[in-house]
């Protein structure tokens, strides 16, 4: 059993506000309600930042692996359940406004496979700011291997419970849309080989990266905006009435993961990292490649066949997903191009080589 995957469950992270502080307070037994500061706070709370993100986190997280010393009963506790439900309203609020109404599904995926012009020259100018190409772009062509750990540590909340989020949905579909998932996560968690699980890949990686692998290690490092990537997941998942959200945003991962991972897998070699962090992305630029056709003519085409009216909510999956990614890649290079962490607290490590600011 690696790191990643052993018990206990991860420690409580710390409170980055007075929501997140009234949430951590009521799971370890130190209060009895939510009601007062947490509640009217969670009402006016910024939806993607910091407080509201770690408390959504915290109260999906219930869902998932718990935390140390907090009772699984909590898990549908109705008074976390009920703030939880304020700050999805002020998130979902957030993401609609940042979106257009459509329904065209076809149009926005066709759009996800066009990819950027990047020019390689001007994105390994850290003084240039780059050309627009992403996270990906900027660790092929100048990434170093710090800021390479950093993102691995970034993406551990969400690739170490990879695919957990989609499965929720898969009760919620039927005929061609149900069996095409299930073929698809079938592959993300190892094809039935637990040491090909993708989470385990991934923590393969950390322990490569020379990055801690445990589970839920570095929620108090990562910025809201990351938090909020890997909320849109739990959020779309829990709620059956978003099961064509969870679907848009299934189908944004998969279509851009292939070219996004070979990318990645690039900047690995580049950086001399060991041959369990290329291997993360090289068995994504194959999958992937795969998945991308099935999850768009069956998954999508599947469930549009069988209700066509959700194809609004698929098309405010995709654009939402694209939202909160621009979000994360804005916060990351940044920081990057600049030439300081982007993590809220420095990694430790043997090869923590970064600059002093």
């Amino acid at each position: 059993m690696t790191a990643a995957t052993a018990l206990p469950a991860p420690a409580l992270p710390e409170a980055r506000g007075p929501v997140s502080a009234g949430v951590l307070a009521y799971l370890r037994g130190e209060r009895t309600d939510l009601a007062g500061e947490p509640e009217a706070a969670a009402a006016r709370a910024a939806p993607y930042g910091d407080d509201l993100q770690t408390a959504l986190y915290v109260l999906y997280e219930l869902h998932y692996h718990g935390f140390a010393q907090v009772p699984d009963a909590l898990e549908w506790d109705p008074r976390a359940l009920a703030l939880r439900g304020v700050l999805e309203r002020r998130y979902l609020d957030a993401l609609r406004a940042a979106t257009v109404p459509t329904d065209d599904v076809a149009g926005l995926l066709a759009d996800l496979l066009v990819e950027p012009v990047v020019d390689p020259v001007a994105d390994a100018d850290p003084a240039g700011g780059g050309s627009g190409g992403g996270v990906s772009h900027h660790l092929r062509a100048t990434g170093e291997l710090w800021q390479l750990r950093e993102y691995a540590a970034v993406r551990s909340l969400y690739h170490l419970k990879e695919a957990d989020p989609h499965v929720w949905v898969v009760p919620r579909l039927r005929g061609r849309a149900k069996a095409a998932m299930v073929a698809v996560e079938f592959d993300e968690f190892g094809a039935g080989r637990a040491e090909d699980v993708h989470a385990r890949l991934f923590a393969d990686l950390m322990d490569d990266l020379d990055v801690d692998s445990r589970y839920g290690r570095h929620l108090d490092a990562a910025p809201a905006e990351a938090l909020a990537t890997v909320n849109l997941m739990s959020l779309f998942g829990l709620h059956r009435a978003l099961r064509g959200a969870l679907v848009g945003h299934f189908a944004t991962v998969e279509v851009t993961s292939s070219p996004g991972a070979r990318r990645l897998a690039d900047a690995m070699r580049r950086a001399g990292a060991g041959p369990a962090a290329q291997r993360f992305y090289d068995e994504h630029v194959e999958a992937d490649a795969v998945h991308e056709q099935i999850v768009r003519r069956d998954v999508v085409g599947g469930l549009l066949a069988d209700e066509p009216s959700l194809a609004a909510d698929v098309a405010f999956g995709i654009q939402a997903t694209g939202v909160v990614e621009d979000r994360l890649g804005d916060v990351l290079l940044t920081a990057w191009r600049q030439g300081r962490t982007a993590l809220r607290r420095p990694l430790t490590g043997d090869r923590a080589v970064r600059p002093e600011t």
